[in-house]
This record gives C-alpha cells, sequence and structure tokens, in this order.
C-alpha cells in the first residue's frame, strides 16, 4: 500500500504547491476519496519476497502507461493489472482510470471529507 488516508490540508498543499499535474489532483474544493478515507492507492506482491510484481509503471508515474487502458505493455504487467483490478472490484472499490494503483470505496461522494492529522490517527494501546 502507497497511500490510503490523506487529511484535506493535505490535498490543498498538494493543489497549491502543483505536486501532481491538475488531471491527477483533486480540486480541493471537491474533496477527494482519500480525504473521504475510503481510497487505496496499493500494488501487488510476491508474498515470499515482499517484492512488488511488474506493474505497468511505479507507483505516481504520471504517463499514459499508467492508464487501464494502456494495452502496449509486456504481458505480465498487463496480467497482474487485471489481476489487482479483478480483486479490487470483487471487493468493492472501482479503479480510477488514469492509474493503475487508485481504488475508491463504491460510493465514496457520500463520506464525510475529514482533516486530522495522520499524527492524531495513532493511538497508543497501552494506559
Amino acid at each position: 500500500m502507497f497511500d490510503a488516508y490523506r487529511p484535506y490540508s493535505v490535498t490543498v498543499k498538494i493543489w497549491e504547491l502543483k505536486l501532481a499535474p491538475r488531471k491527477y489532483t483533486a480540486p480541493p474544493w471537491l474533496g477527494s476519496c482519500h480525504n473521504r478515507g475510503v481510497a487505496v492507492d496499493v500494488s501487488l506482491i510476491h508474498l515470499e519476497t515482499g517484492e512488488e510484481l511488474e506493474m505497468p509503471t511505479p507507483f505516481d508515474d504520471f504517463s499514459e502507461r499508467a492508464s487501464h487502458n494502456y494495452d502496449d505493455l509486456p504481458d505480465k504487467a498487463t496480467e497482474n493489472r487485471e489481476i489487482l483490478r479483478s480483486t479490487m472490484k470483487r471487493h468493492g472499490f472501482s479503479p480510477l482510470g488514469e492509474e493503475w494503483w487508485h481504488y475508491c470505496l463504491r460510493g465514496w461522494e457520500t463520506y464525510d471529507i475529514l482533516d486530522i492529522p495522520i499524527e492524531k490517527l495513532h493511538s497508543d494501546p497501552t494506559p
């Protein structure tokens, strides 16, 4: 897992600093599924080695090769992308067309936008 919950204030900074092309950045006034805590950016790994399997691109590659519709790829990368997509869809997540790694829980728009700092989410289970 590369990314999941993202505080709203972080989305604002990403937008203001133009850290990613606008096509790949949620406008802060709309919020994103990451801000709602119902998005994950994921890949597949080999369970024995922990190494990432061959995928179409590295994570956060903002080229056309990252799209679910891009087909000029090695067979193994296409196969792994499809395994990831079908598994995530089977468990209630929808893919973002431009990013093979990005999935949102269906109905994400119904969840509240959150701006809880990551540090405040950690709770120490010891008294």
